[in-house]
């Protein structure tokens, strides 16, 4: 790939930047003001580009990705190195979705014992829907509610949070 050469640069910039103020002249002409302008904003990128050293770094930065290109299609070891890549995010993925089924310790569901059966942590409580029935409701229309959020309801007065 050829080097860095300014004095072979500074007339394409100057060419690039003179054609794209012709372009933006007419643009403007028939499109309006605000495509001749963005037309212009355009144009004008290239010699600044040159002026500010911004175009050398530009270079560098194609021609190590060039580079590095053509050391990839030719290397099998760049290639084992992508495909480790690969298997690293396939992986991960897995484990995030794996993550996300396992149970926490707090959702498991312990085996139910009768009411008035002695356990390790005492007696168990009487069922939560007889005690539910027992109570009338407070002006809210009746919402059936699930098994779930009765044991969760038992599970946080076991360990004293209402």
């Amino acid at each position: 790939m050829p080097t860095y050469d300014a004095s072979t640069l500074l007339p394409l910039c100057a060419g690039l930047t003179l054609l794209g103020l012709i372009g933006s002249w007419f643009a403007w002409r028939r499109r309006g003001i605000a495509a001749g302008t963005r037309g212009v904003a355009w144009s004008l990128l290239p010699v600044s580009l040159y002026m500010t050293g911004l175009l050398k770094v530009l270079w560098e930065v194609v021609r190590s990705v060039v580079s590095w290109a053509a050391h990839l299609i030719f290397s099998p070891t760049v290639w084992a190195g992508v495909a480790l890549f690969g298997v690293s995010v396939v992986l991960y993925v897995v484990s995030g979705i794996a993550r996300g089924r396992t149970p926490k310790a707090s959702e498991k569901k312990k085996p139910a014992s009768p009411a008035g059966e002695l356990t390790s942590t005492g007696p168990a409580p009487a069922s939560a829907t007889t005690a539910k029935a027992a109570k009338p409701s407070k002006g809210k229309a009746k919402q059936p509610e699930s098994s779930e959020f009765d044991e969760i309801e038992d599970i946080l007065k076991r360990h004293g949070i209402n």
